[in-house]
């Protein structure tokens, strides 16, 4: 049997969700010469949007500047559903020719970086096997998330109950849920997502939290976005309202660190008004500042008036253990349910669970400094999307994307094989605290993540304008970044 030979690619994009999807559109606006491909472990792409399938799921920011920037969103919603976010993302994969360079099912098992070729040896798995690819640069565009293994917090006695278990990240097609009582344990985006949107149908919801979470109400239709776009050309509405949201955005960010108790009083104020006579403080104020954790939308109050409507009731306790029908709680209260839903959170993934090597020796990715907010220090030829996470995860997959065909574009003018971010042994960089938001999910993984100084380029920034500014002053070839030729003393040494 003949030898399967190596597939060659000039760039490998792993992932086909919005921030796969960012970086082939703009390979194929920018780097139109280069040929790319795409796996995709899943049948469809979408990637969150495809995986989650709990009712309601919803962006939690606007889709004015969720969507990407080359693309305009066009729907009436601003806050849009995850049937409406597919049907987008779709569109920009047909109508830029993006379908045909994707590879569905197929698993990116482990990806080694090769000095003496200057390429990485990728492994991947499909139906029909094992295979390797090698690429002159790898993309990965995979979340940063575990799409196999939420997080669990292991509650004692799950296996008495005796009703439904269910994971929102899990969600059985063609759920029943009509007429039963509901748990939902947890407060963040997910658990806020859910509970007014099963309200309808569940006799009754209770959703069980440890802490309140910050949450503001917001229309779900952007009435300045829909003005504009019946008088201005659909292009010019988006980029004038995109301007005017993520500005928007960014002042609440900064007053909400600079003046916390002025934002804390806005939401505190809003949601006692939205609540009438159901407001609870102690299930309303959180016992940390708004944007310590991610500020949680409501669209149109939908969450505030079905507790107000009795639909829905908040329990703000701690667990004790689960029972053969519902929860006991540690005040002694106990909750009777049918179903209860686990909206505990996720786990991140670094580099998108896969084993990533240089010349066989594994990645300590702690031991690493973000560069460019998506490069890393003396890691070749490599590139991963880590959105913001104080604004919505687009704006960075875009400014990725843009930023690396850019250093494409000067490898090919150079000439040369291999780009790297070069940090001395005996740098002098400081770490900074890039990741100052208490949310379970960060904390729980800061001893794997990269380190990050307290200044560009050598920051995981958090700061979408400040990074625009800097795109467009700092050139690409800064010194840091190192341009050159595979080796040839080691590329002899491997024939």
């Amino acid at each position: 049997m003949a030898e399967q030979q190596t597939e060659e690619v000039d760039v490998l994009i792993v992932g086909a969700g919005i921030s796969g999807i960012s970086m082939a559109a703009h390979m194929k606006m920018l780097r139109p010469g280069q040929n790319f491909t795409m796996l995709e472990r899943r049948k469809q792409l979408g990637g969150t949007w495809d995986l989650f399938r709990y009712p309601g799921i919803r962006s939690d920011s606007d889709m004015h500047s969720f969507g990407f920037a080359f693309e305009p969103w066009i729907d009436d919603e601003a806050i849009a559903g995850g049937d409406a976010i597919l049907r987008y993302l779709n569109h920009v994969v047909d109508s830029r020719g993006i379908r045909e360079h994707i590879r569905f099912g197929t698993k990116v098992i482990s990806a080694d970086w090769s000095s003496s070729e200057a390429r990485w040896k990728i492994v991947t798995e499909d139906a029909a096997g094992w295979r390797e690819i090698a690429a002159r640069f790898l993309y990965l565009g995979s979340g940063y998330y575990d799409y196999d293994h939420p997080y669990d917090p292991e509650f004692a006695g799950t296996e008495e109950f005796q009703g439904k278990l269910v994971h929102p990240q899990f969600w059985p097609e063609d759920f029943d849920y009509s007429g039963k009582r509901v748990i939902v344990v947890g407060s963040g985006a997910t658990a806020v997502t859910l509970v007014p949107a099963m309200a309808a149908k569940a006799a009754h919801i209770t959703m069980l939290q440890r802490t309140p979470t910050w949450m503001g109400a917001q229309p779900a239709q952007d009435r300045f976005a829909n003005f504009l776009r019946r008088i201005l050309p659909e292009k010019l509405a988006y980029r004038l309202t995109r301007f005017k949201n993520i500005r928007l955005h960014r002042f609440v960010f900064n007053q909400a660190r600079s003046r916390p108790a002025r934002i804390a009083n806005y939401l505190t104020k809003h949601a006692r008004k939205a609540l009438g006579p159901a407001w609870n403080e102690k299930d309303f104020v959180p016992p940390y500042n708004p944007w310590e954790q991610r500020l949680c939308l409501v669209p149109d109050g939908d969450l505030f008036k079905a507790v107000r409507a009795g639909e829905v009731s908040i329990v703000t306790d701690r667990i004790d253990r689960f029972d053969a029908t519902g929860i006991v709680l540690e005040s002694g209260t106990h909750l009777e349910a049918d179903i209860i839903v686990t909206a505990t959170g996720l786990n991140l993934a670094i580099a998108g669970g896969i084993a990533v090597t240089l010349d066989g020796k594994p990645v300590d990715w702690a031991q690493h400094w973000f560069y460019r907010s998506c490069m890393f220090s003396n890691v070749p030829n490599f590139a991963v999307v880590f959105g913001y996470l104080n604004a919505s995860w687009t704006l960075r997959a875009d400014n990725s994307a843009q930023y690396i065909c850019r250093v494409l574009g000067r490898m090919e003018e150079l000439g040369v094989d291999v780009v790297c971010p070069h940090l001395a042994e005996d740098h002098a960089l400081e770490e900074g605290d890039v990741y100052s938001f208490s949310s379970g999910y960060i904390q729980r993984v800061r001893h794997l993540m990269p380190k990050s100084a307290p200044a560009l380029p050598w920051r995981l920034n958090m700061d979408y304008l400040e990074d625009q500014r800097d795109f467009r002053r700092r050139p690409v070839d800064d010194g840091i970044l190192s341009f050159r030729q595979k080796d040839a003393a080691l590329a002899r040494a491997a024939e």
